[in-house]
């Protein structure tokens, strides 16, 4: 791209507009990446109460040794810019391109939209919860929707507080025409986080620019402590004069990622349209009882457990079609592919 040398430049600088970011500090921060690249979650797998018997030695039933999941979270997204100012062009340019504010601008149009849109489709497609609906979006069903993902959050019994209601433009401009939706100015609160336009079901609603959100879903449901988006490095810098330039150089290293913690993945509530020429969920993967045999979907791969685990989570899910044989064996699988979102989890426990 050209740089532009004008006779006469405006004090002031054309520069796009763009949000801050939309989901930033609205997860759990709970887990600790320091010093480490990848994080296991240890979850606990309590026991179903039994009758208790008033005679014999184990009155309260079999001692069963507690059992856990482990889930590995391992980060990827390490990314970074270098831009540089020259001190000759900046001095033909008026000095618009003076180097902190260049550095602003950067931040704000690319480095904020590049992890909003890396979180929101790591969300979408690791959510507990993802329901294909071909049915068009329209001011007079558009609540119902949303009212059958706050039943299975509530089924699953989800914490009402720390749920927030995501959605594109194009599903906004529906919502804000119901009678249930409290708009912005309704509200009884001085300070909004970025992004909410309103309020609906006791859940702040956050409007997401299209270029920010994962391709053809709805809407989204996420309730807080169900994700984590651990950033070790945010980190800027400014250059005056360095070996071999001459004017600024600006530098950024942005090292983060996005995870769903498997067992709170039902408070993450995803509806894709499936319409045609719209969206894909894929559909569960058969497993055969008889011999273990896991049929998926065409051209999905297929992660699997035969502990019991969940595989979209579970350290010990591995990749195939064929689960073994042990009668009593509880096989979960799920299949996935690029292009699509993934299934939900089949579970068959087998017979031979």
């Amino acid at each position: 791209m050209a740089i532009n040398l004008h006779t006469k430049y405006s004090s002031k600088i054309a520069t796009v507009f763009k949000s801050e970011s939309l989901i930033d500090g609205k997860l759990n921060d709970e887990y600790s990446f320091s010093g480490v690249r990848t994080v296991k979650i240890s979850t606990p797998q309590t026991v179903p109460l039994v009758d208790y018997t008033r005679s014999g030695t184990s009155r309260y039933g079999t001692p069963t040794e507690i059992q856990d999941t482990v889930q590995e979270m391992t980060m990827t997204q390490d990314k970074s810019f270098s831009l540089t100012v020259d001190k000759g062009n900046n001095k033909d340019q008026q000095g618009i391109k003076a180097a902190g504010r260049m550095l602003g601008l950067e931040i704000k149009e690319q480095v904020v939209p590049m992890k909003d849109k890396y979180t929101f489709e790591r969300l979408a497609q690791l959510a507990g919860k993802i329901v294909g609906n071909g049915t068009a979006l329209s001011k007079s069903n558009v609540c119902d929707r949303i009212s059958d993902a706050v039943q299975y959050l509530d089924d699953k019994e989800v914490p009402q507080d720390g749920r927030t209601l995501y959605m594109p433009v194009e599903t906004y401009k529906y919502l804000k025409h119901s009678d249930e939706f409290l708009a912005v100015d309704k509200l009884a609160e001085k300070a909004l986080a970025k992004g909410v336009v309103g309020e609906y079901d006791n859940m702040k609603v956050v409007k997401v620019p299209a270029g920010r959100w994962p391709a053809n879903v709805n809407f989204m449901i996420v309730y807080k402590n169900s994700a984590t988006a651990p950033a070790k490095i945010a980190e800027t810098k400014l250059h005056q004069d360095p070996p071999g330039i001459s004017g600024n150089l600006m530098e950024g290293r942005f090292y983060y990622d996005v995870f769903v913690i498997g067992a709170k993945a039902d408070g993450i509530y995803v509806e894709v349209n499936t319409a045609s020429s719209a969206g894909t969920v894929l559909a569960a993967p058969t497993i055969a009882a008889a011999t273990g045999a896991i049929t998926p979907p065409s051209g999905a791969t297929v992660k699997f457990t035969t502990d019991g685990t969940d595989p979209r989570y579970s350290e010990t899910a591995k990749i195939g079609t064929a689960a073994g044989t042990g009668a009593g064996t509880v096989v979960k699988a799920y299949a996935y592919k690029d292009g699509a979102y993934p299934s939900e989890v089949a579970t068959v426990t087998l017979t031979a």
